[in-house]
């Protein structure tokens, strides 16, 4: 299960304490950023990522940011499109509203957006449609060690 495999991540890597179950859906940006309390911006999305080569991705960004194709398309040298939701679970780890950078399948690459850099605290979903994580954003990019990208508007 999504949740459990998140939990044990996070376990290991000392953050389990940060882990916020919320009754109510945290589905979307604004569903999430209303039971957190927080703007949506800080709410850190996951986007999950199906290149045409088969390179698999998340690039998680910040709340309202919204990818920006063309600077996607010079970094990657390839056109982004969204994993279709049938698939995410199976190709990520992770169902639809749950999709996190956390305890992803192993050939899921990671990239962090730099328009999370404006926060010091972000919250990214936690594999499913009713939690998230709170972490700093230093910590975040220690955790997963994934490189900064700027692919957004």
């Amino acid at each position: 299960m999504s949740i459990e495999s998140v939990k044990a991540y996070l376990k290991t890597k000392g953050l389990v304490d940060r882990y916020i179950e919320l009754p109510g859906s945290t589905a979307t940006v604004a569903l999430a950023a209303e039971r957190l309390g927080c703007e949506p911006d800080r709410i850190a999305k996951t986007l999950a990522i199906k290149l045409k080569s088969g390179r698999l991705m998340v690039v998680v960004v910040s709340g309202e940011a919204r990818l920006d194709n063309s600077k996607f398309k010079k970094l990657f040298k390839e056109t982004s499109h969204f994993c279709p939701a049938e698939e995410l679970e199976t190709l990520f780890g992770h169902p639809m509203g749950g999709v996190c950078p956390f305890a992803l399948k192993e050939n899921v690459e990671i990239y962090l957006d730099e328009s999370l850099k404006k926060y010091d605290i972000v919250y990214p979903a936690a594999g499913s449609a009713n939690n998230a994580v709170k972490i700093g954003i230093d910590e975040l990019s220690q955790t997963l060690e994934a490189d900064w990208i700027f692919v957004t508007k």
